[in-house]
């Protein structure tokens, strides 16, 4: 079962659930074994830190993430970890999916009518990597798919591919903090989402 059968939520005050703690130079420092959601990707954890020089040209060695997509054994990713625009984060906490949990049936969905712009939106939301994002993404389409089902019509092909793209972060993410599969989230959200 998806999540986005069940949200049916409003919002009004912005979570502020990450509380980053390792700070270093303006930057978030992590080490070995750390999960992180990096971008698009998602759910990462950091197998090493190297240093390597980024071309023959470039004498100055740059230490390096070597992330690990925790859901895609088949690709490793270098990051520099001076880098920062790279869109990387540390996983939440139990605690604080509890308190997104909570927060679900306030969390407002997106109201954008141009849908190549609402599109838009969702694309870089999708890039951010913030879990509330994800789930304003989810809210808004579960609403639209239902209203569009009850006239007959479905979400199109991108909304379709938008909404999945979340359910996927936001159950990786999820899966990874709580030690559970991907598959055990929604129920584990049903089970505590209030009424």
């Amino acid at each position: 079962m998806k999540l986005s059968h069940r949200i049916n939520i409003s919002y009004e005050n912005k979570p502020h659930y990450v509380e980053y703690i390792q700070r270093k130079g303006g930057l978030i420092t992590f080490k070995i074994n750390d999960h992180v959601v990096y971008g698009a990707t998602g759910v990462c954890r950091i197998t090493d830190i190297i240093k390597d020089k980024f071309s023959s040209s470039n004498e100055t060695e740059t230490e390096y993430y070597v992330l690990q997509p925790v859901y895609n054994t088949n690709v490793t990713i270098k990051t520099p970890v001076n880098n920062s625009n790279a869109a990387m984060r540390p996983i939440i906490s139990k605690d604080e999916i509890l308190a997104l949990i909570a927060m679900m049936p306030e969390i407002e969905p997106v109201l954008v009518d141009n849908e190549k712009q609402r599109s838009e939106q969702f694309r870089a939301a999708l890039k951010t990597g913030k879990t509330e994002e994800w789930i304003k993404i989810i809210k808004t389409l579960y609403l639209d798919k239902k209203a569009k089902s009850a006239v007959n019509k479905k979400l199109t092909k991108t909304e379709e591919g938008i909404m999945n793209s979340a359910e996927k972060q936001l159950n990786e993410e999820f899966a990874t903090a709580l030690n559970i599969s991907p598959d055990e989230v929604v129920p584990y959200i049903l089970d505590r989402m209030p009424e």
